[in-house]
């Protein structure tokens, strides 16, 4: 299985990605070695994800997420 996912980091940002586990890499973003950008965010919450079956799906899926707005991200969330 194929996720796309958004995180809320301690600052209140967003942050977008995309893994095929999603509880180990929730685990390494709090850990402190998952991307540059949460690294200084923690801790970091889940708070949006959706599944896909194939991997061009969930990145083209992710692409199209980074380019949403921050008041589109929030509203997805809801």
């Amino acid at each position: 299985m194929n996720y796309v996912y958004l995180l809320r980091c301690a600052d209140g940002s967003l942050y977008c990605g995309w893994t095929t586990d999603l509880e180990r890499r929730l685990r390494v973003h709090n850990s402190g070695k998952g991307a540059k950008y949460t690294r200084s965010r923690l801790p970091v919450e889940l708070v949006y994800w959706e599944s896909f079956e194939d991997r061009t799906q969930a990145l083209s899926r992710e692409w199209h997420l980074k380019r949403l707005s921050r008041e589109e991200k929030l509203q997805l969330i809801k």
